[in-house]
Protein backbone atom coordinates (compact mmCIF):
# COMPACT_ATOMS: atom_id res chain seq x y z
CA UNK A 1 0.00 0.00 0.00
CA UNK A 2 1.27 3.38 -0.89
CA UNK A 3 0.27 6.06 1.27
CA UNK A 4 0.48 9.69 1.01
CA UNK A 5 0.36 11.64 4.70
CA UNK A 6 -0.36 15.34 4.75
CA UNK A 7 0.21 17.56 7.34
CA UNK A 8 -2.38 20.65 6.01
CA UNK A 9 -1.22 24.45 6.20
CA UNK A 10 -1.14 27.41 4.43
CA UNK A 11 2.36 28.95 3.99
CA UNK A 12 3.70 24.70 4.98
CA UNK A 13 2.15 21.69 3.46
CA UNK A 14 3.84 18.76 5.15
CA UNK A 15 3.61 15.78 2.59
CA UNK A 16 5.33 12.49 2.82
CA UNK A 17 4.70 9.51 0.55
CA UNK A 18 5.43 5.86 2.00
CA UNK A 19 5.29 2.38 1.19
CA UNK A 20 4.14 -0.24 3.74
CA UNK A 21 4.11 -3.95 2.65
CA UNK A 22 4.05 -6.95 5.12
CA UNK A 23 4.46 -5.01 8.17
CA UNK A 24 7.49 -2.87 6.45
CA UNK A 25 7.96 0.73 5.55
CA UNK A 26 9.14 2.29 2.86
CA UNK A 27 10.06 5.87 2.63
CA UNK A 28 9.23 7.18 -1.11
CA UNK A 29 9.67 10.95 -1.17
CA UNK A 30 8.92 13.38 1.14
CA UNK A 31 8.68 17.34 1.71
CA UNK A 32 6.97 20.77 1.55
CA UNK A 33 4.14 22.79 -0.68
CA UNK A 34 5.18 26.08 0.56
CA UNK A 35 3.03 29.03 -0.76
CA UNK A 36 4.73 32.54 0.31
CA UNK A 37 3.80 35.21 2.31
CA UNK A 38 1.90 37.93 0.93
CA UNK A 39 0.59 36.02 -1.75
CA UNK A 40 -3.54 36.40 -2.12
CA UNK A 41 -5.37 33.37 -0.22
CA UNK A 42 -6.79 32.43 -3.37
CA UNK A 43 -3.74 32.28 -4.94
CA UNK A 44 -1.59 30.18 -2.52
CA UNK A 45 -5.27 27.56 -2.53
CA UNK A 46 -4.43 27.30 -6.51
CA UNK A 47 -0.61 26.31 -5.77
CA UNK A 48 -1.25 23.84 -3.04
CA UNK A 49 -3.77 22.18 -5.27
CA UNK A 50 -1.75 21.83 -8.23
CA UNK A 51 1.18 20.71 -6.38
CA UNK A 52 -0.82 17.65 -4.65
CA UNK A 53 -2.58 17.11 -7.64
CA UNK A 54 1.30 16.82 -9.16
CA UNK A 55 2.49 14.77 -6.11
CA UNK A 56 -0.37 12.26 -6.25
CA UNK A 57 -0.09 12.11 -9.83
CA UNK A 58 3.56 10.93 -9.59
CA UNK A 59 2.94 8.75 -7.01
CA UNK A 60 -0.27 6.97 -7.49
CA UNK A 61 -0.86 6.50 -3.74
CA UNK A 62 -3.56 4.09 -2.75
CA UNK A 63 -4.42 6.15 0.10
CA UNK A 64 -4.24 9.92 1.29
CA UNK A 65 -4.40 10.66 5.06
CA UNK A 66 -4.04 13.73 6.31
CA UNK A 67 -4.25 15.68 10.17
CA UNK A 68 -7.91 16.69 11.37
CA UNK A 69 -7.81 20.50 12.39
CA UNK A 70 -6.85 21.42 16.03
CA UNK A 71 -7.12 25.12 16.82
CA UNK A 72 -5.10 26.36 19.32
CA UNK A 73 -5.27 30.04 20.16
CA UNK A 74 -5.44 31.82 16.86
CA UNK A 75 -8.51 31.59 14.74
CA UNK A 76 -7.44 33.36 11.61
CA UNK A 77 -4.87 30.76 11.07
CA UNK A 78 -6.95 27.94 11.35
CA UNK A 79 -9.56 29.26 9.09
CA UNK A 80 -6.81 29.66 6.50
CA UNK A 81 -5.55 26.10 7.32
CA UNK A 82 -8.81 25.08 6.56
CA UNK A 83 -8.91 26.16 3.36
CA UNK A 84 -5.93 24.40 2.47
CA UNK A 85 -7.07 21.77 3.99
CA UNK A 86 -10.28 21.42 2.14
CA UNK A 87 -8.10 22.08 -1.72
CA UNK A 88 -5.78 19.01 -0.51
CA UNK A 89 -9.07 16.74 0.18
CA UNK A 90 -10.41 18.19 -3.20
CA UNK A 91 -7.38 17.16 -5.14
CA UNK A 92 -7.37 13.95 -3.70
CA UNK A 93 -11.26 13.34 -4.19
CA UNK A 94 -11.17 14.51 -8.00
CA UNK A 95 -8.43 11.54 -8.53
CA UNK A 96 -10.35 8.78 -6.63
CA UNK A 97 -8.20 8.77 -3.56
CA UNK A 98 -10.00 7.51 -0.58
CA UNK A 99 -9.09 10.21 2.48
CA UNK A 100 -8.54 9.27 6.01
CA UNK A 101 -8.21 11.91 9.04
CA UNK A 102 -6.67 11.66 11.57
CA UNK A 103 -6.67 13.64 15.12
CA UNK A 104 -3.31 14.72 16.60
CA UNK A 105 -3.75 12.25 19.23
CA UNK A 106 -4.62 9.58 17.26
CA UNK A 107 -1.37 10.38 15.40
CA UNK A 108 0.71 10.48 18.42
CA UNK A 109 -0.44 7.10 20.02
CA UNK A 110 0.11 5.39 16.77
CA UNK A 111 3.56 6.49 16.10
CA UNK A 112 4.95 7.26 19.83
CA UNK A 113 2.62 4.80 21.61
CA UNK A 114 1.53 7.58 23.94
CA UNK A 115 -1.38 10.58 22.51
CA UNK A 116 0.56 12.57 24.69
CA UNK A 117 3.89 12.43 23.41
CA UNK A 118 6.07 15.63 22.83
CA UNK A 119 6.53 16.66 18.87
CA UNK A 120 10.29 15.28 19.42
CA UNK A 121 9.73 12.07 20.83
CA UNK A 122 6.85 11.79 17.74
CA UNK A 123 10.15 13.14 15.02
CA UNK A 124 12.06 10.26 16.48
CA UNK A 125 10.21 7.37 16.47
CA UNK A 126 9.31 8.40 12.63
CA UNK A 127 13.31 8.28 12.27
CA UNK A 128 13.50 5.02 13.87
CA UNK A 129 10.95 3.97 11.71
CA UNK A 130 11.52 4.78 8.94
CA UNK A 131 15.21 4.19 9.01
CA UNK A 132 15.90 7.87 7.90
CA UNK A 133 19.30 9.18 8.59
CA UNK A 134 18.24 12.44 10.60
CA UNK A 135 14.82 13.77 11.41
CA UNK A 136 13.03 15.48 8.05
CA UNK A 137 12.67 19.39 8.30
CA UNK A 138 10.37 21.16 8.41
CA UNK A 139 8.44 19.84 11.29
CA UNK A 140 5.59 19.91 9.04
CA UNK A 141 7.44 17.21 6.98
CA UNK A 142 8.22 14.80 9.67
CA UNK A 143 4.51 15.44 10.77
CA UNK A 144 3.03 13.95 7.17
CA UNK A 145 4.97 11.20 7.70
CA UNK A 146 3.65 10.35 11.15
CA UNK A 147 0.38 10.52 9.59
CA UNK A 148 1.18 8.42 6.86
CA UNK A 149 2.51 6.05 9.16
CA UNK A 150 -0.39 6.59 11.60
CA UNK A 151 -2.58 5.53 8.16
CA UNK A 152 -0.65 1.96 7.83
CA UNK A 153 -0.83 1.07 11.47
CA UNK A 154 -4.39 1.77 11.07
CA UNK A 155 -5.24 0.45 7.77
CA UNK A 156 -6.12 -2.97 8.99
CA UNK A 157 -9.28 -1.06 10.96
CA UNK A 158 -10.09 0.48 8.03
CA UNK A 159 -10.27 -2.48 5.27
CA UNK A 160 -11.98 -4.75 8.02
CA UNK A 161 -14.49 -2.06 8.59
CA UNK A 162 -15.04 -1.07 4.90
CA UNK A 163 -14.59 2.81 5.61
CA UNK A 164 -14.14 4.89 2.06
CA UNK A 165 -13.11 7.78 3.29
CA UNK A 166 -14.22 10.92 2.86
Amino acid sequence: MIILGIDPGIAIVGYGVISYESGRFSVIDYGAVTTKAGMKLSDRLRNIYEDIHVLIERYHPDVCAIEELFFNTNVTTGISVAHGRGVIMLAATIQNLPVYEYTPLQVKQSVAGYGRADKAQVQRMVKSLLCLPAVPKPDDVSDALAIAICHAHNAGYHNLTKTEGV
